[in-house]
């Protein structure tokens, strides 16, 4: 929880966003979890291919469903040597400022991380996005 807490830079360009997907595929063999928040957590990280599968098909939608001509919905603790990201959906975005009252910002759709991830309090997910996700690593 610290380090999902912790610093966070954004993939504000769609090319940041690119550079970041670049850096990642490099590092798909050093282990990384891959977890939809709502489901439960992985308990092992994923192989290299899977890895790289999800990288693919989470920028299509990405692109596809957040039709803006920025990105701005990936963070990376590390742009040049991430060990965590945080990806938002974009159809659950929320505020664009943050908290308010007793409204808290959105939990990330998806959390890639190279620390086993712990269960984030349950977001649940639309049934697209369950769909989604269960065709991609049922």
């Amino acid at each position: 929880m610290t380090a999902f807490r912790g610093f966070f830079a954004s993939a504000l360009r769609w090319e940041d966003l690119d550079r970041l997907w670049q850096t990642l595929r490099s590092q798909a063999d050093e282990g990384w979890y891959v977890y939809a928040v709502g489901e439960q957590p992985p308990v092992a990280p994923v192989s290299a291919e899977q890895f790289a599968t999800f990288l693919t098909e989470i920028d299509a939608l990405l692109r596809r469903d957040h039709d803006e001509d920025y990105c701005g919905i990936v963070y990376a603790d590390d742009m040049t040597r991430p060990t965590m990201v945080k990806i938002y959906d974009p159809h659950n975005l929320g505020s664009s400022c943050g908290s308010s009252g007793n409204n808290p910002p959105p939990l990330p759709g998806w959390v890639l991380s190279r620390l086993a991830p712990r269960g984030l309090e349950a977001m649940q997910p639309t049934a697209s996005r369950r769909r989604w996700w269960q065709r991609l690593f049922a």
